[in-house]
């Protein structure tokens, strides 16, 4: 049964790059994006841990913490980082789970029989600080992902659980948002005494003042 948006994130034990991982305990309060690797010493793969780990000002910044998975050993996995460190000019300063025996990729659903029972495909798992999966994301394993769209999306979802806001596409911080249709015109004056547009009744836009947190009652 795959895993969906709401449930609680199968808490695991597992050794990794870091030493033992206990995923419910190491994430204590923040969040985090679990990532998995078809295996070692692959292209994409190496591309995309040393972003990983360059991105990790902006990690930081959200309070996320990021966790990868390959179903190499960690022997492996210790080769490997040397290999990411020489060519992407980063070293990793992240864990990354050493799971040879499949115990986490099975039980998140990394492994399609279909696409290669040996590997695991390019799975992404956002988790919030309540331990509850927000996005999932599954790439081929010929395709890099764009961590700059997982940036967005935490953007967008510790936004959107602070306000009664919802962001339209292509949206990046600092654009406009939606006002989401449970709030009403009375309350969104309100709620955003800058004002707002209506192009429908169902469709209000709103531009967030910088570093705007309201405590208004909720609609």
């Amino acid at each position: 049964m795959s895993l969906q948006l709401g449930q609680i994130a199968p808490d695991f034990t597992q050794d990794s790059t870091e030493g033992p991982i206990h995923f419910h305990e190491w994430l204590g309060n923040s969040w985090g994006v679990l990532f998995s690797h078809p295996k070692n010493f692959t292209p994409v793969c190496t591309t995309e841990l040393g972003e990983v780990a360059r991105l990790k000002p902006e990690w930081e910044k959200r309070n996320v913490k990021v966790l990868g998975l390959s179903v190499d050993p960690l022997d492996s996995h210790e080769k490997w980082s040397a290999d990411i460190a020489e060519t992407q000019g980063q070293a990793l300063n992240f864990p990354l789970l050493a799971d040879a025996d499949k115990k986490v990729a099975l039980l998140y659903g990394m492994i399609h029989p279909d696409a290669d029972a040996a590997v695991t495909v390019r799975s992404v798992f956002i988790v919030d600080p309540n331990k509850k999966i927000r996005l999932t994301l599954t790439y081929p394993p010929s395709a890099g992902r764009n961590f700059e769209e997982i940036l967005r999306v935490i953007d967008s979802l510790q936004l959107t659980d602070k306000e009664k806001v919802s962001t339209p596409v292509n949206w990046k911080k600092g654009d406009e948002v939606i006002i989401v249709p449970a709030v009403s015109d009375e309350d969104a004056k309100a709620r955003f005494p800058q004002g707002f547009k209506t192009l429908k009744p169902y469709l209000r836009l709103v531009k967030l003042e910088d570093g705007e947190k309201k405590d208004k009652p909720a609609a």
